[in-house]
Protein backbone atom coordinates (compact mmCIF):
# COMPACT_ATOMS: atom_id res chain seq x y z
CA UNK A 1 0.00 0.00 0.00
CA UNK A 2 1.29 3.46 -0.66
CA UNK A 3 0.38 6.57 1.76
CA UNK A 4 -0.77 9.40 0.41
CA UNK A 5 -1.78 12.94 1.79
CA UNK A 6 -5.09 14.60 0.92
CA UNK A 7 -5.85 18.17 1.83
CA UNK A 8 -10.14 19.12 2.06
CA UNK A 9 -10.92 21.90 -0.08
CA UNK A 10 -13.05 23.59 2.27
CA UNK A 11 -11.42 23.14 5.85
CA UNK A 12 -8.14 22.42 4.23
CA UNK A 13 -7.93 19.51 6.51
CA UNK A 14 -5.20 16.90 6.04
CA UNK A 15 -5.70 13.24 5.68
CA UNK A 16 -4.08 10.56 5.27
CA UNK A 17 -4.97 7.50 3.51
CA UNK A 18 -3.61 3.92 1.96
CA UNK A 19 -3.98 3.23 -1.55
CA UNK A 20 -2.97 -0.32 -3.31
CA UNK A 21 -0.56 1.02 -5.91
CA UNK A 22 -1.64 -0.08 -9.18
CA UNK A 23 -4.73 1.71 -8.21
CA UNK A 24 -2.80 4.75 -7.24
CA UNK A 25 -0.49 4.69 -10.35
CA UNK A 26 -4.04 4.56 -12.96
CA UNK A 27 -5.72 7.47 -10.79
CA UNK A 28 -2.38 9.13 -11.79
CA UNK A 29 -2.16 8.44 -15.45
CA UNK A 30 -5.82 9.53 -15.41
CA UNK A 31 -5.05 12.62 -14.13
CA UNK A 32 -2.03 13.26 -16.04
CA UNK A 33 -4.19 12.24 -19.35
CA UNK A 34 -7.12 14.89 -18.26
CA UNK A 35 -5.29 17.73 -16.46
CA UNK A 36 -6.15 17.66 -13.40
CA UNK A 37 -4.87 16.75 -10.25
CA UNK A 38 -4.64 13.45 -8.48
CA UNK A 39 -6.62 15.13 -5.57
CA UNK A 40 -9.65 16.66 -7.53
CA UNK A 41 -9.99 12.83 -8.94
CA UNK A 42 -10.21 11.18 -5.33
CA UNK A 43 -12.69 13.63 -4.43
CA UNK A 44 -14.97 13.55 -7.48
CA UNK A 45 -15.18 9.55 -6.96
CA UNK A 46 -15.56 9.85 -3.30
CA UNK A 47 -18.75 12.18 -4.00
CA UNK A 48 -19.81 10.04 -6.27
CA UNK A 49 -20.06 7.26 -3.95
CA UNK A 50 -21.55 9.11 -0.73
CA UNK A 51 -23.93 10.21 -3.06
CA UNK A 52 -25.01 6.52 -4.58
CA UNK A 53 -24.91 5.13 -1.36
CA UNK A 54 -26.94 8.07 0.37
CA UNK A 55 -30.06 7.67 -3.03
CA UNK A 56 -30.69 4.01 -2.13
CA UNK A 57 -33.89 3.04 -0.80
CA UNK A 58 -35.70 0.31 0.73
CA UNK A 59 -35.80 -2.77 -0.88
CA UNK A 60 -39.46 -3.09 -2.08
CA UNK A 61 -41.05 -6.36 -3.09
CA UNK A 62 -42.98 -5.91 -6.93
CA UNK A 63 -46.29 -7.18 -6.76
CA UNK A 64 -46.98 -10.57 -9.11
CA UNK A 65 -50.61 -11.56 -10.03
CA UNK A 66 -50.93 -14.99 -11.62
CA UNK A 67 -53.46 -16.33 -13.88
CA UNK A 68 -55.05 -19.60 -13.86
CA UNK A 69 -54.90 -22.51 -11.49
CA UNK A 70 -51.27 -22.25 -10.73
CA UNK A 71 -50.00 -25.42 -8.69
CA UNK A 72 -53.26 -26.42 -7.09
CA UNK A 73 -54.41 -27.02 -10.40
CA UNK A 74 -55.51 -31.03 -10.70
CA UNK A 75 -55.00 -31.65 -7.30
CA UNK A 76 -57.66 -32.21 -4.76
CA UNK A 77 -56.19 -31.70 -1.17
CA UNK A 78 -52.86 -32.73 -2.02
CA UNK A 79 -50.35 -34.55 0.34
CA UNK A 80 -46.47 -33.48 0.78
CA UNK A 81 -45.52 -36.94 -0.82
CA UNK A 82 -47.99 -36.11 -3.66
CA UNK A 83 -46.51 -32.40 -4.10
CA UNK A 84 -43.14 -33.61 -3.75
CA UNK A 85 -43.95 -36.28 -6.57
CA UNK A 86 -45.21 -33.43 -8.71
CA UNK A 87 -42.29 -31.09 -8.65
CA UNK A 88 -39.39 -33.96 -8.55
CA UNK A 89 -41.25 -36.14 -11.43
CA UNK A 90 -38.89 -38.88 -11.10
CA UNK A 91 -35.68 -36.62 -10.67
CA UNK A 92 -34.35 -38.21 -7.23
CA UNK A 93 -35.61 -36.65 -3.74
Amino acid sequence: MTTVGLSDAYTHMKTTIEIAPAILERGKRLAREEHVTLRALLEVGLSHVIAEREQKSAFKLRRIHFTGGGFREGFESPSWERVRETIYNGRGT
